[in-house]
């Protein structure tokens, strides 16, 4: 118990935002001793930062925290979404995975008050709700608060709710909210809500980090991109902090328009989703990752990483970063890296980008072999292997030809 006001002490995952202000007006209603924290994973300036601290202030919280957890998602998502290429359903590199570091970091808060109550702004629509309360029942024992879901019961728009007690409660509402949830961080950006949701062309204000044509640079650009064991390590050879990498990478990309998508996915829990998102830093280190790894692991290698991708992305987009079996693929994932050290030089002139040269000590390759121009093997060693390699084939299409 907070032994200065005799009311309990509770955590609010806070990001600023209509469902979080919502949420800590709600909460001191209810008598909790609200405490605001902001798990900063990318995108916001200090200008920023110092709002959503006033913002928590004023709608009543008694104290705001900020934790730092840039390297965090980082060294536990980025590097091995790089190392398994994965994106769900072929598309979406979950952009949305800095919720499990929010909420460890937001537990890791609730020990240091002595207190097991944590609240996020979650609705009961969507897939954060999940990522959200299974991470919490993952790993510790705590009492879930979720606001925006209760809100589920009463009839009507929730956000249209939410609006009009923040209203009612003097509060102003920024002007996007009404229109666009808009989530920035390390990773890119991910915007909802308006146009978005009902399938429509999205406006050219949903764009937040990819330039328009009209602006692109007239030069092409060129970055070369280090990695070591499949972990980027140095940009044009100076060598950076994954952060850093990712932030000069989003900002580089990004002002050629790299890095747009528009996705439909299926919800965990209920409907359809479908979002507007911006991350051309990731897009250019899978892209870059991609060809380094092709060049200097096995057929067998490449091939089976596809199979780890899926797996891995489903596991990160339903909510179970925390489920033993991601580790253990995180496990395989980390062996096969060993090799994947080298240099790769990315190209753009606007709106895509190429992996335009590859340079490793392991690549591959016979020395004494290029592809459709030499090779180290005789034609009757060629025509033995094509004979024994498609047997099956061959005596299964003579048999069935019998049968006709």
């Amino acid at each position: 118990m907070n032994t200065e006001t005799n009311k309990t002490p509770i955590v609010l995952a806070f990001s600023g935002g209509l469902d979080t202000s919502y949420c800590v007006l709600e909460l001191c209603e209810k008598g909790y001793d609200v405490h605001t924290v902001f798990v900063d994973t990318g995108g916001m300036s200090q200008e920023e930062l110092d709002w959503i601290k006033q913002r928590a202030l004023s709608l009543g919280a008694c104290k705001h925290h900020v934790a730092d957890a840039s390297q965090l998602i980082w060294d536990e998502f980025v590097v091995p979404l790089v190392w398994s290429q994965s994106r769900m359903l072929g598309e979406y590199p979950m952009l949305c995975s800095d919720r499990y570091l929010i909420v460890r970091l937001s537990l890791k808060l609730c020990d240091e008050l002595g207190t097991k109550h944590f609240a996020h702004g979650c609705t009961g629509m969507g897939n954060d709700q999940m990522r959200f309360d299974q991470t919490v029942r993952s790993v510790g024992d705590y009492e879930i608060h979720a606001p925006i879901r209760d809100l589920q019961k009463e009839p009507g728009n929730i956000r249209d709710i939410e609006i009009e007690y923040l209203k009612n409660a003097g509060v102003s509402i920024p002007e996007k909210t009404g229109k666009y949830s808009i989530n920035e961080n390390l990773l890119g950006v991910t915007i909802s809500g308006s146009e978005v949701d009902k399938f429509e062309a999205p406006g050219p204000e949903t764009w937040q980090i990819s330039r328009p044509r009209d602006e692109w640079p007239a030069q092409a650009l060129r970055v070369s991109i280090r990695f070591e064991k499949g972990e980027a390590v140095a940009i044009n050879g100076v060598d950076m902090a994954g952060p850093d990498i990712l932030k000069l990478l989003n900002k580089q990309f990004g002002s050629y328009g790299v890095g747009r998508h528009i996705y439909t996915g299926d919800v965990t829990i209920g409907l359809k989703g479908r979002i507007v998102f911006e991350c051309p830093g990731i897009d250019a280190l899978l892209l870059a990752h991609q060809a380094l790894e092709d060049c200097v692991n096995t057929r067998f290698q490449n091939q089976f990483r596809h199979q780890v991708a899926q797996r891995w992305a489903e596991l990160v987009y339903a909510g179970f970063f925390y489920e033993p079996h991601k580790q253990d693929l995180e496990a395989y994932l980390a062996s096969s890296q060993a090799f994947v050290t080298g240099t790769v030089t990315l190209e753009t002139t606007g709106g895509s980008m190429h992996a335009i040269a590859v340079d490793s000590d392991f690549i591959v390759q016979d020395p004494e072999a290029v592809y459709a121009q030499s090779c180290t093997w005789s034609p009757s060693e060629a025509e033995g292997f094509i004979k024994l390699t498609g047997q099956s084939s061959t005596m299964a299409g003579r048999i069935r030809a019998k049968a006709k």
